[in-house]
């Protein structure tokens, strides 16, 4: 539903970080780098520290089969002077005791809890994991308001942690995520405002 260059735009993570903390989204620490001593010292400071890529790329194996990079906590032995080639994204690791999933759709906002992930990353884990839909907090949905507005999108997938204190923290936007594989009365109501939003896209955009 978003313009591809749209899009393309809002899946730098570096960008996306930026954007997210000026419309109020709880970001952790996060540190862009290619020095290996910078990462270390990072890693000091934050103790559990994941890394994760600067954008959506697609990865295969030699023999054509598509892979995932997935979140994983780093430790300091893994990082060695092959840092220097590139830019990587090191973040603190949020100690969360359920995940949030927010799929917001023109002006729908649905979030589902997902709890019993047994690792960092749910998305290991799909079929032990259950999923409520629960109300939106007010400033969490005021903020993927913003957030969609500054990249001009209509549609986006955030992933966040809540940690023990209650407080959520943002992940990520992906402005194409997906979403049929929450249980069916999730997944209907979704579907029926991608529908709405598709057909009377330009009567929302009038009013």
């Amino acid at each position: 539903m978003n313009h591809p260059w749209r899009n393309r735009d809002a899946e730098y993570k570096p960008a996306q970080l930026t954007v997210a903390a000026r419309c109020g989204f709880s970001v952790p620490p996060t540190l862009l780098t290619n020095d290996e001593t910078a990462a270390r010292d990072f890693i000091r400071e934050h103790g559990s520290v994941v890394y994760k890529p600067l954008r959506s790329t697609d990865y295969f194996s030699a023999d054509g089969r598509a892979l995932t990079v997935w979140v994983e906590e780093v430790a300091p032995t893994e990082l060695n002077a092959g840092i220097a080639h590139t830019m990587h994204l090191f973040q603190k690791r949020v100690r969360s005791v359920a995940d949030l999933r927010v799929t917001a759709v023109g002006e729908g906002v649905f979030t589902v809890r997902i709890d019993g992930s047994p690792g960092l990353d749910w998305r290991r884990h799909y079929d032990i994991l259950s999923y409520s839909l629960i109300e939106t907090p007010p400033d969490l949905a005021k903020s993927v308001r913003r957030y969609l507005n500054a990249f001009g999108l209509v549609f986006g997938a955030f992933d966040f942690g809540m940690d023990r204190d209650g407080r959520i923290w943002l992940y990520e936007c992906n402005p194409n995520g997906q979403f049929a594989w929450f249980p069916e009365p999730i997944t209907g109501r979704i579907v029926t405002a991608v529908a709405d939003q598709l057909q009377h896209a330009g009567e929302h955009r009038a009013r």
